[in-house]
């Protein structure tokens, strides 16, 4: 039957906000997941102690940024409008309902004026890591690389070219350290100290956005672009580096820098770490190699070159450090180029009768050129791991970590485009965006196990008060028997479990039952 719904927008009805949020809003798990308290000590020195206008809470104002993000809410004008209409938004920042939104303008000068400059947004975004740590969600020893691109601000046309300086190489030094101790084991001359490790080279600027960078890659949307280089741990996916750059910088370059900061800076020793091809160089696989660290990197085909007759098919002798081509004659070490590889020359002699010589060589000379880079047996073991078990579960590992963290930034985080202009301010949009997914994992796996348990706790309780009545049949008590093994091994576990992740930081002993009363609280 058809009825009017009468309007009871004036009705007064005495009711609280915590009754207005949903038990499992993603706020809740997320206010009993992590600690916020600490953003105050990490931002006190920023603030002035004894005069000036009451400043707004850091918690609260680091919180608001932080809906932005979980929530994919781009401006913070809109921003600002949700937390002024969304009982969820305001129990989270611990406002009542009548309470008065603080204007966008306050977030913006704030990141503008008080937080520009300074690495607040990355000692935050570490501490969301560590606790991350003490709860048990972060290995340390498998860590998966790559990198995305974030649109620019820039419109792609609005260009024009300008002479920058570009880095030559981030492993250049240790390239001409290599290099000359190899010459000088060899008996060749050093090379002169000419090389630099910085070029000028012409550059297409955007008018708008000159920190961005213009992207011309394979496969990719050409235009101007951020990159956001991430490092996720494989044990549950959370993110432990992110780093911009610019859109024309090769993955490569800031790799071994980062992945060094990653480790010094929550003392990890990883076993492996898995890369797309992009980071497959002799300089990255030696770096590598020379940490202790298995590279697993996914598959780089080689160019074609103008000989028929291709590189695979000549014979490396480590011996004599010469190669044997498929007609039974060596190539002898000629020199070493600054680049570091090792070039091997064929006899004109031999080569001016060999039959094969159409398919092997066009130059004039009836000479075939060999080159193996210094780091070569860094690069075979790398290929060898890459085709081993290990290896490719290490790499299917990959797409489930890195690759699923940047498909969950773009898709429900605003990660598609850069949300401000210049370098810094993309890199704190990407602190923010990775401090955002990080909490959320923790917050969901969290409440996962806390969910498990419950669940746990009461199949054991309706089993004991069940086995009490089969206590007269010996045979339905044997079977109960056997099935409340199972319980009590998956719920004592559980309660290992838990003890370190929810009663880490008190000081009274772990209480099974007070599990139970705590969830219920939540």
């Amino acid at each position: 039957m058809l009825k009017n719904t009468p309007s009871l927008q004036y009705e007064i009805e005495m009711i609280s906000l915590e009754q207005l949020v949903p038990k499992d809003h993603l706020v809740r798990k997320v206010a009993k997941a992590i600690d916020f308290d600490f953003i105050r000590d990490e931002v006190a020195h920023l603030y002035c102690h004894d005069n000036g206008r009451p400043a707004v809470d850091p918690v609260r104002l680091f919180k608001i940024m932080l809906l932005g993000y979980l929530f994919g809410i781009k401006s913070e004008r809109q921003l600002v409008k949700e937390i002024e209409v969304n009982v969820a938004y305001r129990w989270f920042l611990g406002m009542s309902l009548t309470e008065k939104v603080i204007d966008a303008s306050t977030l913006s000068q704030n990141r503008l004026r008080r937080f520009n400059g300074t690495d607040v947004f990355e000692r935050i975004f570490t501490h969301i890591v560590w606790q991350a740590m003490e709860k048990g969600l972060v290995g340390g020893k498998y860590l998966f690389t790559d990198s995305t691109h974030l649109k620019a601000s820039a419109n792609k046309n609005k260009k024009h070219n300008e002479k920058r300086e570009v880095r030559v190489s981030h492993y250049i030094a240790m390239l001409n350290e290599d290099v000359a101790k190899v010459r000088e084991a060899k008996g060749k001359k050093p090379l002169k100290a000419s090389e630099k490790a910085v070029e000028v080279k012409d550059t297409n600027v955007s008018n708008t956005d000159p920190e961005s960078g213009y992207m011309h890659r394979d496969n990719k949307p050409k235009g101007f672009f951020y990159l956001d280089h991430r490092t996720v741990d494989g044990q549950c996916g959370i993110i432990l580096d992110t780093f911009a750059t610019a859109g024309n910088v090769n993955d490569s370059q800031p790799y071994i820098a980062r992945l060094d900061a990653t480790t010094e800076r929550f003392r990890f020793k990883p076993k492996a770490v898995g890369l797309d091809a992009g980071y497959f160089t002799a300089p990255i696989a030696e770096s590598l190699a020379r940490r202790n660290i298995i590279g697993v990197f996914g598959y780089r085909r080689p160019t074609k070159g103008k000989n028929r007759i291709r590189k695979s098919a000549f014979r490396y002798n480590a011996e004599t450090d010469s190669y044997t081509c498929p007609a039974g004659q060596s190539l002898i070490y000629s020199t070493t180029t600054r680049e570091g590889y090792h070039t091997y020359k064929s006899n004109p002699t031999y080569c001016q009768t060999c039959p094969l010589r159409s398919q092997c060589t066009q130059n004039q000379k009836a000479e075939r050129l060999i080159t193996r880079h210094l780091y070569q047996d860094a690069v075979d073991n790398a290929n060898a791991v890459r085709v081993s078990r290990q290896g490719r579960k290490l790499y299917q590992r990959r797409a489930e970590t890195v690759e699923r963290s940047f498909a969950d930034a773009k898709q429900h985080h605003g990660h598609r485009y850069a949300r401000y202009r210049g370098l810094s301010k993309v890199q704190m949009q990407c602190f923010l965006a990775a401090m955002a997914q990080n909490i959320k994992k923790i917050a969901l796996v969290v409440w996962a196990i806390l969910s498990y348990l419950w669940r746990q706790f009461y199949l054991f309780e309706a089993w004991v008060k069940q086995s009490a009545k089969m206590t007269a049949c010996p045979v339905i008590w044997k079977e109960k028997q056997e099935k409340s093994d199972k319980v009590k091994k998956q719920t004592h576990f559980y309660q290992m479990i838990l003890e370190r992740w929810v009663c880490q930081q008190s000081e009274k002993p772990f209480n099974f039952f007070l599990i139970k009363s705590s969830f219920i609280a939540v």
